[in-house]
Order: C-alpha cells, then structure tokens, then sequence
C-alpha cells in the first residue's frame, strides 16, 4: 500500500502531463486513519468520472454498536452519512472550489438502501466518484493532489466519525427508520392499504418539488371514520387514517387536495426523512401506480379481462404492441402489476383512459356492451378484490360512477377529509344504471378475498424468449440516463410513466439489474420467478452485487421489483413464449 506521501509526489509529476497520465492513479492509498481505493480512474476529462472509495475501520469511526446491529440500522446509518457527506462537499466549496469535483450522489427525500456507504463488520467506506482536474486534455496534477490529500480528508473526517457528526440527528433518522418500518409491516395484517398520520403535511412547494410546502400548509386529520393508532418500537404512539383493503375513492372539487394525497400514499411505499411532512405516511410496499401510458410497448400480456372481442380479432389473452394506445396501455400496466405481486392499486383519473375507466348510463345505451370491447374498470374493481385480492384507492373528481362499488368515499374540501360514503352509497342508489345489476357485490356487501377463479383467474406465466434480452447491436452494459429512461442496447427504456421511481440510482440500479436478468433467460423461467430470484440474491448479498465490478459499484439505490418488472416490461425488443 502506498502512503499519502507517494500520492502526493505522484499526482505533483503528472502536472501538465497528458490527462491519460492519471490512469497510474490506480491503486490504494494510506491517508492516516482513512485508506483511499482508486479502483477507476477516467479516460479523458469529458468521461464519466473516476471511481473512488474511502475506507476506515469501524473502531475508528466509532459508531455505537446498537445503530448498526442490524440491516435496519446500517442502511439508516449509511443514508444518515451519505448525507452528511453531501452537505459537508456543499459546505466546503466556498474554501476549497474542487470539493464541487467530488460526488457521494444526491438523495432526496425518500430513504433508500444505497451503496454511496457501505458499513460491514470491520469497516465503514464511502463510494466517490472524482472528477480529477484538467486544463483542455492536460492533467491539473498539483491541483489533484491538494484534492485528494488535503480537501477529501478534510470532508471525510467531517462525516464518517462519530465524533464529527450530530449524534443526536443521527440517532433520531435511525429510529425514525425503524419506527416507519415497523408501521409498514403491521399494515396488511390490520388489512389497510395505507396510513397517513395526524399533522402530517402533504402539499409540496411545487408541481417538479419534492419539498414540503413551508407556509400555509394545512396539517393532515383523519375522519373519526377511519381513524387508527399504533404504538411504535421507540414507544411513540401515533393517530391517524388507515387507508382500508377494498375500494376507496377519493373525491373533492379541483385544486382541493385529492391528487397531493394519492400522491402521498404513492411515494409512502418508501420511508421518509424527518421534516418531510409524509415521514408517516405508510403504504405498503407492494402497492402500484397505474396510470395510461400512450405509446408504450407490451409483450404478450393477458388483457382480456378489460378488452377482447376486437374487430382486428387480436387475441387480447397475448396482447403485443409497439405502440398501445390509452386503453390497452393501462389495462397492460394493470395486468402487469398484479403479475408483479401488487397488493394495491394507485389510480388518478386525471392520468386515466377515460374510456379503460367508465362508460356512463348514455354511451351503454348507445353503444350495447356486445357491441364495445373494453369492459370498463368500475366493472372489474370489485372482482379484482374479490378474486384477487388487490384493493385499489382512486381519485375521482369528474364522475360518481364508482360510487355504487366503492367500501368508502372520502371527499377532501380546503385539504380538510370527511368521510362521505353513506351519502355517496345513497346517491349511486338513487342512480343506479340498468347495468348496475350486473356488477358484483357492492362496498357494502363485499366479501374478503376468495380463491384467484373467475375473471381474474390466474393468467399463464410469461417467459421470454431466449434470446429476447440479446439485441445483436448491444456491445455495452445498460446504464441508466438519469430518472426516466435507460439505455439498453440501441434501445431507451422510457420509464418517465413509472411515477414510484424516485431516484436516479434506482434506474441505474434497474439497468444493471436487466443486464443481470439477460443471463437468466433460458427460454424457459418465467419473468416473475427471475426477477424474485435476482432480489433474493441481492437481499443475502447485498446491493453491489448488481453490479459486475469489483470494488466500486457505481452509485446505485435499491428498487422494488415493480419497477425492475416496469422496465422490462417496457424494453421493446422484449418477446415472450406463445
């Protein structure tokens, strides 16, 4: 191992040498109590950075043991100081400018298992990428050699000791993650889809802002209706509404607040930081957003239970497009949740087909249902409960025709709730529809889950076609291209539709995870059982193990499988069996 001595005299050499000159960088370094891996380093300056870890033993850092004693505590902890170590670049720019050239990545608000900091029995070590400076393709060696020696154990030692950081803010994001992880487990066995806490604050500062609103945000309060308690493992007791299986609409005039709740109970999926306003919103974390999506590709799904009998005589029981228009694509984005394991679903009818989702008493009567292909979802939710046991929480705001199916409506005035499902029940029966008397139980009679028969008996498996993940012209690993999109090939997968997807690490994430499904396809498993078998081996191995290098992985963020499933789901070179 080299010393920090050797770096320094190296990187002092390389000054206005060729840019390439840095790749003799590679190697490991003794910094004091911090040990640098240079385990890649960029080609030329307009390169992907160079990939960087720094490591130091657990004893130094001096972590209480009880933070990190189980799964919980070291992904809390690992997000607590990829955090720090962020605000600690941000705070030294001012006096060292080249800090801005070093990156831990950059999480929102969400807390998700990253790689950014890996915590392990003997150590504590954080993956960096490093931009090192250049002037034109020369390399700034004297420059580089102040920022690796000087400026990053600076800000390491601000971050990655105990001693350095808040231990009090550091303790409270650890227990908070337990305590909303706690709450989430309980969920399915009270048989609630979600939980949104008392005082919690839903609006956000923007339509493109994560951020809590800061002024003039009314505190969330449940309907005495609907309103639960739990007791969390720090001690601390909580209020608020649970979100019940079945069918739940919500309703309200525009601008009142309905959508920023679905929206709430959308990102709930994933535990929250402090001061948020939705660190106790709590959703399960199977429940899907589903929305239209024009234009998207399909692969041999099974949508006959929304659409068949089309005049082109397409067999929906294998649906295939390249280009599915709003109906097929949200039946197809339905279909392949509940393939993917979705407990619930998370529908807004401003993002819907209208014609997927309703068909007034006028259009049956114009148009008789023998005559129209697309059986709309108010006919079909209850038998997707019933049958299936997928719940679904809706936003309606333009029509009551989901009144009658519907086991609460909740109507939000001024972001204030009340619960309205009687009088909802009472308008639906004064205007039932002829076809009403079709339909299945209505909210008041419904039944628990039954056996997976009927129209939503259990569709056949799809298994992709062998070489369906080998496009000809794919000579490079997947990568992701921000949020919304991965390169597969000479392909994008567009996943700017995927509302659950929160960071951009969790797309590179997906994209390493398709390169990894692409081994697995023989021609004869089937895309559910790949996809729970690579997350098996991610949980005994570790998120990194995605990856296919040694040492640094790349800044990657844990998905669920709903979104590895979205993304191949969307790749359009994907082909199943027949």
């Amino acid at each position: 191992m080299n010393d920090q001595q050797t770096l320094q005299r190296t990187l002092t050499s390389l000054d206005g040498r060729g840019y390439a000159a840095y790749k003799q960088l590679t190697g490991s370094y003794d910094l004091g109590a911090f040990r640098l891996l240079v385990d890649k380093v960029q080609v030329d300056p307009f390169a992907p950075p160079s990939l960087m870890r720094l490591r130091l033993s657990r004893t130094e850092a001096g972590f209480p043991s009880a933070l990190l004693a189980d799964r919980e505590g070291r992904i809390a902890t690992g997000d607590f100081l990829t955090r720090a170590f962020a605000a600690a670049l941000r705070g030294s720019h001012t006096s060292s400018p080249e800090s801005d050239a070093i990156s831990i990545g950059t999480p929102g608000q969400q807390v998700l298992e990253r790689t950014s900091v890996l915590i392990t029995e003997e150590f504590i070590e954080a993956r960096l990428t490093v931009g090192l400076p250049a002037a034109g393709r020369k390399a700034l060696g004297r420059k580089a050699a102040r920022l690796l020696t000087e400026t990053l154990p600076r800000i390491a030692e601000t971050a990655l000791l105990h001693a350095s950081v808040d231990q009090t803010a550091l303790q409270d994001h650890v227990t908070l993650y337990r305590d909303q992880l706690a709450v989430q487990a309980q969920l399915a066995e009270r048989r609630l889809v979600s939980f949104v806490a008392d005082g919690a604050v839903l609006p956000r500062r923007s339509g493109d802002s994560d951020r809590p609103l800061a002024e003039a945000a009314v505190q969330f309060r449940s309907p005495e209706s609907l309103r639960v308690g739990f007791e969390l493992p720090s001690g601390r007791s909580l209020t608020g509404m649970g979100v019940p299986e079945g069918v739940s609409v919500i309703v309200g005039g525009g601008y009142h607040g309905k959508s920023t709740l679905l929206r709430a109970i959308e990102r709930g999926v994933y535990p929250h930081i402090a001061g948020d306003g939705r660190e106790w919103v709590i959703t399960r974390n199977d429940a899907v957003s589903i929305r239209a999506e024009d234009g998207r590709a399909a692969a041999g799904v099974d949508i006959s239970p929304f659409i068949s009998g089309l005049p082109s005589g397409t067999d929906t029981r294998s649906f295939s497009s390249t280009n599915a228009s709003g109906s097929t694509s949200q039946a197809t984005n339905l279909v392949e949740a509940v393939e993917a394991g979705a407990s619930a679903l998370l529908i807004d009818e401003d993002t819907s087909a209208t014609n997927f989702m309703i068909r007034d008493e006028r259009m049956r009567e114009l148009i008789p249902a023998q005559r129209e292909p697309i059986t709309p979802f108010v006919d079909r939710v209850r038998p997707l409960f019933t049958e299936r046991g997928v719940s679904t929480v809706l936003v309606a705001g333009g029509s009551g025709a989901f009144f009658e199916v519907a086991d609460h409506v909740i109507a939000l005035q001024d972001y204030t709730l009340r619960d309205v499902t009687e009088e909802a029940h009472r308008i639906a029966a004064r205007h039932a529809a002829p076809a009403a008397s079709e339909l299945p139980a209505t909210g008041a009679t419904a039944t628990a889950p039954a056996a997976a028969t009927g129209i939503f008996a259990t569709a056949a498996a799809r298994i992709p076609q062998r070489d369906s993940l080998h496009p000809a012209k794919k000579t490079k690993p997947a990568r992701g291209r921000g949020r919304d999109a991965i390169q597969y090939g000479r392909e994008d997968v567009d996943l700017a539709a995927v509302a659950q997807l929160v960071d951009a690490a969790q797309t590179e994430a997906i994209a390493k995870a398709l390169d990894r499904l692409a081994e697995r396809t023989d021609g004869v498993s089937d895309i559910a059982s790949m996809v729970k078998s690579l997350l098996q081996e991610v949980d005994a191995s570790g998120l990194e193990s995605l990856s296919p290098h040694r040492g640094h992985p790349g800044h990657l963020a844990r998905p669920r499988a709903h979104e590895i499933h979205a993304a191949l789901n969307r790749y359009r070179g994907l082909k199943v069996r027949d």
